[in-house]
């Protein structure tokens, strides 16, 4: 067994287990997007960053492709933490402002309303969660990446018909991008606010941690 501390509690794991799985046999809230049961870790969205070590030598690491390592030190839920999480949930909200699945996110583990950067209305985040469910689950492996860099997406060889699709839907049914989708399209109202949640305020008192409660309880520690 492996022991490990995630936010100040002790943790034992079977060899092989990855941050994450250890988080949340703690019950701590980590956001995922191209995380799921069953697929491979990808670490594609880096939604699920957490901090590890101490001092000068912390650094972040994506949870779900990170192994839980003897003596390991972790942090769910710094200001670093949140920070990096924040300017992520910005960025996707900036290229699909239209998917429900971002929006949610943005809501409980951003407090976001807004971004900095130029709208877009891009109908895929590149998470390759359609990639693997073709591939791992369907063993059909009709799509797959294609490009580089600005110039990279999702899709059959040479933009073909594929052989080999079996049109079973599962693509889409697990496409954060497809599965619901935010009415607004105005770039002024492409983030509505309407699913807002307050921002977690304790990290006005605890500087290196953020209440995990879910939901938040940090009101009522900070009366205490």
């Amino acid at each position: 067994m492996i022991n490990l501390t995630i936010n100040g509690l002790s943790v034992s794991v079977e060899e092989g287990t990855t941050i994450l799985e250890a988080a949340q046999q703690l019950g701590f809230p980590i956001p995922t997007l191209c995380h799921m049961e069953g697929l491979t870790p990808y670490g594609a969205c880096r939604l699920c960053v957490v901090e590890i070590g101490e001092g000068p030598r912390a650094k972040l690491v994506s949870s779900c492709t990170y192994p839980a390592q003897e003596g390991l030190k972790v942090r769910t839920a710094s200001q670093r933490v949140l920070r990096a999480r924040k300017m992520i949930l910005q960025l996707m909200l900036a290229s699909c402002p239209q998917s429900k699945t971002v929006q949610d996110l943005a809501s409980k583990f951003g407090g976001i309303q807004g971004h900095p950067f130029r709208q877009e209305y891009e109908d895929c985040l590149l998470c390759g969660l359609c990639v693997r469910m073709c591939k791992e689950q369907m063993m059909s492996g009709a799509i797959g990446f294609r490009g580089r860099g600005k110039d990279r997406s999702i899709g059959t060889p040479f933009d073909i018909r594929s052989d080999i699709c079996r049109t079973c839907g599962g693509c889409m049914y697990v496409c954060p991008a497809c599965q619901l989708r935010c009415t607004y399209n105005e770039p002024e109202k492409a983030v509505c606010g309407g699913c807002q949640n307050l921002p977690p305020p304790c990290m006005e008192k605890f500087d290196d941690m953020s209440c995990y409660m879910d939901p938040c309880v940090a009101c009522e520690i900070c009366k205490e």
